[in-house]
């Protein structure tokens, strides 16, 4: 890790509490707690988790760039299907964790301009750091649409329109199992006697064990095969179910089918973390400094929302999508030859080329009350991968 960059005092003073927060809780826990705890805390705990403090996070200057920062092309052209949803079901949108809320300001401009602003467009974010970001950034850009939108502080009871979550899911908390011959462990943290973090297996159970044991069989997986299972995600999308009236949910991530994820060449799973801008696999470096992810499951995702009650409208890559949406046309509007037009085609190129973002991450729809096929996945549909 000694090719990382070196944290300033104070971002290693803030990193220091937080181990010492966790090293507390496991000390509670009899030694041990599971991963999925570990990287609650780590990217959750109130005032030091990494998106619960202030440290910036997205742009140039943070730790990673998302498909919003890139480019506004990426917001005006998500605008196409978000109005689509709206005119099929209601005027609202809820965004779930908008983070530097730089979509949010592209994606009411554009709808401005589409002349179908929503009555309301509320965020869902517990960082009341990056609340006061999303402020300053729609207010900043859109300071005449700042009246449309407000925060709030849980899921609401019902809910009609559309819900947006780019990069959300693959930051819900996940647990890490492993395949052993002699059954199936939950890979979880414990205190080494030098007081650092380290990986500790217990046996698996309850739902977790229930799940490892389906896609073990399902998919054949080796002994010694570790990979990730995201209860968390698996549930956020089936609560869903229960809230939302009319509309869909529009989900944005990286990530896999089922038979990808956990194909047998992927032993080692998916998690990965983020920090100023190098990808690197240790999860217990510097906790509330990094980023720690792991991708979607997202076979698993349409299970869960469907076994509640709702239904799958769409599934396809990035890259199909943005295309179905027109980001070429909107690209074309750009002065040629100009530098806005320069560098909106790299980020553009970015956005869509195999591999660079536009295969890695896919977008789905699952929503109920809507029979009419989707803008979005008009061409290159992929749900039969599903």
């Amino acid at each position: 890790m000694t090719q990382l960059p070196i944290p300033d005092p104070q971002a290693l003073a803030h990193s220091q509490q937080l181990q010492q927060l966790i090293i507390e809780q496991i000390g509670a826990a009899d030694g041990w707690i599971s991963f999925g705890h570990f990287m609650n805390l780590a990217l959750y705990a109130p005032g030091l988790g990494y998106y619960a403090a202030g440290a910036r996070k997205f742009g140039s200057a943070g730790d990673f760039v998302t498909a919003p920062e890139m480019t506004g092309l990426f917001g005006q052209t998500v605008a196409a299907q978000v109005r689509e949803i709206m005119l099929l079901s209601a005027r609202q949108i809820i965004e779930v964790g908008a983070g530097s809320g730089r979509l949010a300001a592209d994606l009411l401009l554009e709808l401005e301009q589409l002349d179908c602003l929503p009555d309301q467009y509320a965020i869902l974010d517990l960082s009341a750091d990056l609340r006061q970001r999303q402020q300053e950034a729609i207010a900043k850009a859109a300071p005449h649409l700042l009246d449309r939108v407000v925060w709030l502080d849980r899921l609401p009871e019902t809910f009609s329109g559309v819900v947006l979550a780019n990069e959300l899911l693959d930051a819900l908390p996940a647990e890490v199992v492993a395949w052993r011959e002699n059954g199936i462990f939950n890979r979880g943290v414990a205190v080494d006697a030098a007081g650092c973090f380290t990986w500790s297996e217990r046996p698996a159970s309850g739902a977790l064990l229930a799940a490892a044991e389906a896609i073990g069989t399902k998919y054949e997986l080796p002994p010694g095969f570790e990979s990730e299972i995201s209860l968390a995600a698996r549930a956020w999308s089936a609560e869903w179910a229960h809230r939302l009236s009319c509309g869909a949910l529009l989900l944005i991530d990286y990530g896999f089918p089922q038979r990808e994820f956990y194909h047998q060449q992927r032993g080692r799973g998916t998690l990965m973390c983020h920090y100023r801008h190098h990808a690197h696999p240790d999860p217990f470096y510097l906790p509330g400094l990094q980023d720690v992810t792991v991708h979607v499951d997202f076979t698993a995702i349409i299970a869960a929302a469907h076994g509640a009650g709702l239904a799958l409208l769409g599934y396809t890559n990035q890259g199909q999508f943005l295309l179905n949406c027109g980001i070429l046309d909107h690209l074309s509007k750009l002065p040629n030859e100009s530098l806005d037009y320069i560098r909106a085609a790299g980020a553009v190129n970015k956005l869509l080329m195999p591999h660079e973002m536009g295969e890695l991450f896919k977008v789905i729809a699952i929503g109920r009350g809507i029979d009419t096929e989707l803008c979005g996945f008009a061409k290159g549909d992929q749900s039969h991968r599903l």
